[in-house]
């Protein structure tokens, strides 16, 4: 048996990163947005913090519902959303911008639809 009220509050902290990512991301129309300007590099590094956390928070997941939880929405490449997490921590100066922009145009939206769809039926 797995702790539901533990679950339930990762794939919360994970919902609400992914949105602040969406509401981040939302004035953005091409990569040079997020590298062409100052704000622009702050709405990079924002994004990118968040990223980590979803990342963090997808392998917390995993620990505690020993990889029995995600792998039942195989809508989502996991793996890959784990994986950027320590791409972005450990070469953080090596970014790749057209990377983080492709993530939050066509992932995130996907990831967070069905983190919602996880936390609706596990309620």
């Amino acid at each position: 048996m797995h702790d539901n009220e533990l679950i339930s509050e990762v794939l919360r902290q994970i919902e609400e990163a992914a949105e602040k990512i969406v509401a981040r991301f939302e004035s953005v129309r091409q990569v040079s947005d997020l590298v062409g300007s100052s704000s622009g590099v702050d709405k990079l590094d924002a994004i990118c913090m968040m990223l980590i956390v979803i990342g963090e928070s997808l392998k917390n997941l995993d620990k505690i519902t020993g990889g029995t939880l995600l792998p039942q929405y195989p809508e989502v490449d996991w793996r890959n959303a784990k994986g950027m997490r320590d791409i972005i921590t450990h070469h953080y100066a090596d970014i790749n911008a057209e990377a983080v922009f492709y993530t939050c145009q066509d992932k995130i939206p996907q990831l967070l639809a069905t983190i919602k769809k996880i936390r609706r039926e596990l309620r």
